[in-house]
């Protein structure tokens, strides 16, 4: 996008912007940076000096039918960019904050002579410009099978004791030197975490991509790594290309003594893919062929398409989900759209979609009613292409969990995805919360505990954890779990909210409504920080600060959808019986996925006697355990 006047380049401070070559150096070294906060820096520099507004930076960075929470994206660019900049909002070299404002760029800048800039990578939009690395995809998906059956075929011999074994998967360096294939090596990464922890689910952990991808770039010693993760093996892998040549090296190390135990390297010539595909399924079969069993290996081959195009397409995608902006999700779902085209049969394009979908009510306060159609017939596409895609059966299971309210469906939906992958992180801890908010709070804590262990330099697993020991009534567990999510990642605004709830829970107002404002902030005023807010000024009698916070979201909800379970929450704090439930009724009317909080939620406690809670309850179709207040609930 044309946002900046100046073509040429330009240098401030230690930096240097080639605008033309839309790249970023920094004591002439390559500073990544993705293309929202690049955009940003563009916006702000052509407009040095002055004050850009938030509205001005969403209408240059965003499209108007965008349907996502763009205040939280805006936050979250300036965030990323100021990481770049090695700049502080406290003490800005480059971007000073405007309160309430937006944001201006205040360095010197000096125009240099133009040079001749190399061109920008192709478009992932571009199908004609992404030959080449589409070719390259299906050496990468093929070499991944390769790798899980060399590396059964190492680590066999001490599993065969009995003694169960850890591996973490090192995120890929890619040697490249093109930025148009970082999005290859992270969906390598992640495909060879899962295709391993296939191989021998009752042996084998393998730590999630969670807690991996903080040693991207690392200059930590294997030794050290291996440590905190507490794992017994390290994968180490890398990609190296010239012209259509693309070379994959991946070497395994035992972590006690940094021996390596394993290494191979696998080449092709992107002209003969199908001779590649014969040449590795032969290593396969060399390697495993009395080790691994043909129905697993059959499922792994099945988990990705034999279309480059869809694979090249998914990829994309999981990349941008895991950036977690509003543009970001926007350019995943049509990442993910595109790749269901491609291939109409592809399990994991079809219930990543279902994910992005469904996930946006909770994360980005998107109308569910909106998406949740969506997000259904994305899980159900994805199961009915393959069922036995541990994906397939989390997103099928989200969606009955959240937009269908069928807890049993989705109870027994996560636990098939578990057994199919037992080394899934995440549906460990959703599972743990659906079982928690279903009272079952001993066996709850089980999963989490095993989800923390999976990915445990997670800040999810931690939040989610906190979330799980405040509805056990364990206020004082949530805040330890909320405590370290927010260690793991200060800019973590879940983790702000767990500390916040844990707080009040504790007696501890004023802290608690800290918590709560820094998870506002970071998270581009979601409504559940606010309200929780509005619900604590309410029950500690300071009700004309919460009335005036729930005028606020009354003006904000004729705007714009607000989850009607926001409004409710701040009114059950003022103790308004009647406007709580004619606010609960509106959710239910919008299928409000916050709902599900009501069944074990210590705030509706004193609302449980009413015959109207139990009705609501009734008509979600939620356990009748909600109605008990507590009382009789396993702990």
């Amino acid at each position: 996008m044309a946002l900046l006047g100046d073509s040429g380049t330009l240098r401030f401070g230690d930096f240097v912007l080639d605008v033309a070559a839309y790249e970023l150096r920094r004591n002439g070294r390559r500073v990544r940076l993705e293309r929202q906060p690049m955009d940003l820096l563009i916006l702000l520099l052509g407009r040095r000096g002055q004050l850009v507004s938030r509205s001005q930076i969403v209408d240059a960075l965003w499209c108007k039918d965008v349907f996502v929470d763009v205040e939280n994206g805006v936050n979250t660019a300036i965030r990323k960019l100021r990481q770049a900049l090695r700049d502080a909002p406290d003490a800005p070299r480059f971007i000073e904050t405007v309160p309430g404002k937006g944001y201006r760029f205040i360095a010197a800048v000096e125009i240099l002579p133009e040079t001749v800039a190399a061109p920008l990578p192709p478009a992932a939009s571009e199908p004609a410009a992404t030959r080449r690395v589409s070719a390259r995809l299906v050496l990468g998906a093929l070499t991944l099978a390769a790798l899980a059956g060399a590396l059964l075929w190492v680590w066999k011999r001490p599993a065969e004791s009995g003694a169960p074994v850890t591996i973490a998967v090192l995120p890929f360096d890619n040697l490249t030197g093109a930025a148009e294939t970082d999005y290859l090596a992270s969906g390598l990464t992640e495909d060879t975490i899962v295709s391993l922890g296939r191989i021998d689910p009752e042996r084998v952990s393998v730590i999630g991509r969670t807690s991996i991808i903080a040693y991207r770039g690392t200059t930590k010693s294997l030794a050290q790594i291996g440590r905190e993760l507490g794992t017994d093996y390290l994968v180490e892998s890398s990609l190296r290309a010239e012209s259509s040549h693309l070379r994959i090296t991946a070497r395994l190390i035992r972590v006690r003594d940094q021996v390596q135990i394993w290494s191979d390297s696998f080449d092709s010539n992107t002209s003969s893919i199908l001779g590649l595909q014969q040449e590795i399924s032969s290593a396969i079969a060399e390697q495993v062929r009395t080790r691994l069993s043909p129905e697993r290996q059959r499922a792994i081959a099945r988990r990705h398409t034999q279309n480059a195009d869809a694979y090249d397409f998914f990829l994309r995608g999981r990349h941008f989900l895991n950036q977690r902006t509003p543009e970001a999700m926007q350019r995943a779902i049509d990442s993910f759209q595109r790749a269901t085209v491609a291939d109409p049969t592809y399990a994991l394009a079809w219930a990543n979609l279902a994910m992005a979908y469904g996930t946006s009510p909770i994360n980005s306060d998107i109308d569910p009613r909106r998406v949740s159609a969506a997000a259904r017939e994305s899980a159900v596409r994805a199961v009915a292409a393959n069922p036995d895609v541990a994906e397939a059966q989390h997103a099928l299971g989200h969606v009955n969990w959240a937009f269908g309210w069928d807890w049993r469906a989705a109870e027994a939906a996560f636990r098939r995805a578990i057994q199919l992958d037992p080394s899934y992180s995440l549906v460990h801890l959703i599972l743990g919360h659906l079982l928690s908010q279903t009272g079952r709070h001993a066996e709850a804590e089980r999963f989490m505990r095993r989800g923390r262990e999976l990915d445990p330099l997670n800040p999810l697993s931690y939040g989610l954890s906190s979330q799980v020991a405040f509805q056990a009534r364990d206020y004082a567990g949530a805040l330890q779990h909320a405590n370290r999510a927010i260690a793991l990642d200060q800019e973590f605004w879940i983790g702000h909210q767990m500390r916040g709830q844990a707080l009040e829970e504790l007696g501890d107002h004023d802290l608690a409504l800290k918590a709560l404002a820094t998870a506002a902030r970071l998270s581009g005023q979601n409504s559940k920080p606010i309200s929780l807010t509005g619900y604590i000024l309410g029950r500690s009698g300071r009700t004309a600060e919460a009335r005036d916070l729930l005028e606020a979201l009354e003006m904000a909800s004729r705007q714009r959808y607000v989850p009607p379970y926001a409004l409710a929450l701040v009114h059950a704090g003022l103790g308004d019986a009647d406007a709580t439930f004619e606010w609960l009724n509106r959710a239910y009317a919008a299928r409000d996925v916050h709902l599900m909080f009501l069944t074990v939620d210590v705030k509706w406690d004193r609302y449980r006697s009413d015959p109207r809670f139990g009705e609501l309850l009734a008509r979600c179709g939620f356990t009748t355990i909600g109605t008990q207040a507590g009382n009789g609930i396993e702990r």
